[in-house]
């Protein structure tokens, strides 16, 4: 499998940024990565099964395909937002409202998700090719590791759905490599579901690829 790895520049740059959004939001409540979609929301009544619960049947909509059933499960404001490494911008990354997922399976179009980890090109991809590669990339619904609130492994990219996502409650599965030979896990990758409050209900707020880089 090709090792996805940060360019220095990119790296460097998403650092800088990241510094920086920090202070901005601490000072405005303004972020650069975007301004947080949401005030601080609470938990609601939904106990960390129900939010297991919840997100084992958003995998089985995106393994079955089904994406009727998945567009039922966007927040019915926002959707859903797609980012194909662990550092989410809102400008920059991809996101879709109900009705516009619930035609992935016919839609042709090339749409622009993000940028490339490993050679910092725009990824233009169809629907149904992004969701074979950067969505459902493993089987993760037989994923040996989940974390709750929790992020499990990082790469360099750096880690802000807390911060783009006050409030926002996220199941991580994370799957390790098939072959550990080398003794370390370099292929790991991981499939993260976030989740907001709405009317007082969890709605699927953000999709979000993690690997090793």
């Amino acid at each position: 499998m090709k090792r996805f790895v940060f360019r220095p520049v990119v790296l460097i740059f998403l650092a800088i940024g990241f510094v920086l959004s920090s202070a901005v939001q601490g000072l405005t409540g303004f972020s650069l990565f975007g301004k947080p979609r949401t005030e601080q929301l609470p938990s609601g009544e939904a106990s960390n099964a129900d939010l297991c619960a919840l997100s084992y049947v958003v995998l089985e909509t995106i393994k079955e395909g089904d994406y009727t059933a998945l567009s039922k499960l966007a927040h019915p404001e926002y959707g859903i937002i797609f980012s194909p490494c662990a550092t989410v911008d809102i400008y920059a990354n991809r996101s879709f409202k109900s009705s516009e997922i619930a035609a992935f399976g016919t839609d042709k179009n090339d749409y622009i998700w993000g940028v490339s980890g490993s050679s910092g090109e725009p990824i233009s991809m169809t629907p149904c090719a992004y969701f074979a590669r950067y969505v459902y990339y493993k089987d993760y619904a037989a994923a040996p590791y989940i974390g709750i609130n929790r992020i499990v492994r990082s790469g360099d990219a750096l880690e802000n759905i807390v911060d783009v996502f006050p409030g926002i409650r996220f199941i991580e599965f994370h799957m390790r490599s098939e072959s550990l030979s080398s003794g370390d896990d370099v292929n790991w990758s991981a499939l993260r579901l976030g989740f907001e409050v709405y009317n007082g209900s969890l709605w699927l707020a953000a999709i979000i690829h993690s690997e090793w880089s």
